[in-house]
């Protein structure tokens, strides 16, 4: 397997990971009580959804496409 493939694979498990931990931040109740008073998330919060997002996408671009070499 092409070693691109292997850090594409990795990005998508820490994408997954990363949202994970988003989605447990964003069901505490001190994150409740600030979405409710501002109407958004924290930014550690955001964070950890921009974050997963992007090694997700750029995760499944890698492991599909690759490096390609001449």
């Amino acid at each position: 397997m092409h070693p691109s493939r292997i850090l594409g694979i990795a990005l998508i498990v820490v994408g997954a990971i990363l949202l994970y931990f988003g989605y447990e931040a964003s069901q505490s109740i001190t994150e409740d009580v600030r979405r409710e008073l501002t109407g958004r998330f924290s930014d550690e919060t955001t964070w950890y959804f921009i974050g997963g997002g992007a090694a997700i996408v750029l995760g499944l671009l890698l492991s599909a496409f690759g490096v390609k070499r001449r």
